[in-house]
């Protein structure tokens, strides 16, 4: 079976595979897809001064990772969801299936873990039977863990390293009490969702449009740290702003702002952050003692401009108790990780103009060309939706569509199976401070401020 195409650069590379950690694959079968829309070089789409990485996956068309277009709210992913939990139910009274050692597995590995790497991958239709049980890991098995990988939302590089050991570890009685517990949630969204909606699955980091019944885009998503979780909620989107403000919240001013100033005293100027006092009235920073509290009785606001502003070229208003939102983001290479879970609790979408255009595609007046000269135009612009649209951010980790079982971390630890080592294997080793590449400071709510 033919490899990739390693003519792409390693950054649109490993993107693609991220990508293709949120799209389903056959199980027990191969399958077709569409092509991933990309520049002919394969590296890097610029969209005037915003960089997207791309989304390909040069593979053998009958390897390409299938994106879903069910819905994940729909009657269809209930119904498929109901039929997988009775094929792992079946799996569990065979005997469930075998642990795989514990090591490092790629092309040309040979030993006993291959053997037994192959029969738990047959078990859950990801190798064909008829690859038999060599002691190699050949092109066959590469794949095989590739669309497993992209079943669990791991990066799909075809070496089982350590999260995947994790997830291939994972005993049968517990998948099949997870996809039951999803089911429940997924049933709590049988209604009427609406002719057009969104949705945004936390534990999958990943944000779908719908409209009539099938899904019309897709986009990775950047969402709540687990100590700054995102919420399930309902809302609606009423109000798209182009070249936002963002105003810096106290906790931030606190932790952040005031050790970065005595570090640097030309941070805020760097960041084009403004210091205005309670008249309003703009100060210089150098009027502030920053070997004190002083400057938590001003105001901090951030001119707009994706290349600096934490909200990057665009916000969504979803008016919701929570006080989250959704916005586009200068630090796009997160959109590459499978560990996306490095918000404050609201949203960062990818590729967030095909998602903007999308919103306002019933509203007058706001054609692609216009939303891409409202964000060339550097100024603050805000577009109201003509018909609200419902938006629906949902905690699911199991369910089935498009004949894919999909599973993915439960990193907020809502399944009821306690803390996962895939977690800590996943989560980067930046930690989780108030600051993202770059050093440019992280967005947050005044209604999501962590503990004093």
């Amino acid at each position: 079976m033919s490899k990739f195409n390693h003519s792409v650069s390693r950054r649109a590379f490993m993107q693609g595979l991220g990508l293709a950690g949120l799209a389903a694959v056959g199980t027990g079968r191969l399958g077709t897809s569409e092509a991933f829309a990309a520049p002919a070089d394969g590296t890097i789409a610029l969209f005037g001064e915003q960089a997207e990485w791309v989304q390909k996956y040069d593979a053998d068309p009958r390897l390409t990772v299938q994106r879903s277009s069910t819905p994940i709210l729909s009657q269809q992913t209930i119904a498929e969801t109901e039929r997988a939990i009775a094929q792992y139910q079946d799996i569990a009274a065979r005997g469930g299936w075998n642990s795989v050692p514990n090591q490092t597995m790629k092309l040309g590995t040979k030993g006993n873990a291959i053997v037994a790497l192959r029969q738990r991958l047959v078990l859950t239709g990801d190798l064909d039977e008829v690859a038999g049980n060599s002691p190699i890991f050949d092109s066959y098995v590469e794949s095989s863990v590739k669309r497993f990988q992209s079943r669990h939302g791991i990066n799909a590089t075809g070496v089982v390293a350590q999260q995947t050991v994790q997830a291939l570890n994972v005993p049968v009685q517990v998948r099949v009490r997870q996809l039951e517990i999803n089911l429940v949630r997924l049933r709590a969204f049988a209604g009427n969702l609406g002719v057009r909606f969104v949705t945004m699955n936390i534990p999958g980091a990943a944000v779908e449009t719908v409209e009539g019944g099938q899904v019309a885009t897709h986009h990775a998503a950047g969402v709540g740290k687990i100590d700054r979780q995102s919420p399930v909620m309902q809302a609606k989107a009423v109000e798209v702003n182009f070249n936002p403000f963002w105003t810096v919240p106290a906790s931030i001013i606190r932790k952040d702002l005031i050790p970065k100033m005595q570090a640097d005293p030309n941070y805020l100027s760097d960041n084009k952050i403004r210091v205005y006092n309670g008249a309003g009235v703009e100060v210089a920073p150098n009027a502030i003692n920053w070997n004190s509290m002083d400057a938590t009785h001003f105001k901090f606001r951030q001119d707009p401009g994706g290349d600096v502003n934490s909200l990057g070229f665009v916000r969504i208003n979803i008016p919701n108790p929570h006080g989250v939102y959704m916005h586009d983001t200068p630090a796009k290479g997160i959109f590459g990780d499978d560990f996306r879970f490095v918000s404050s609790g609201c949203v960062r979408v990818q590729n967030v103009r095909d998602y903007v255009a999308w919103l306002l595609k019933e509203t007058p007046g706001w054609t692609r060309d216009q939303i891409d000269e409202a964000i060339r135009s550097g100024q603050r612009i805000d577009a109201r939706l003509t018909t609200p649209v419902p938006v629906y951010w949902i905690y699911v980790t199991a369910w089935a569509n498009d004949g894919t079982i999909q599973f993915r971390e439960d990193i907020y630890q809502r399944d009821g199976f306690g803390a996962s080592g895939a977690v800590a294997a996943a989560s980067p080793s930046t930690g989780s401070g108030q600051q993202s590449a770059g050093g440019i400071l992280e967005p947050m709510s005044l209604t999501e401020m962590p503990p004093r």
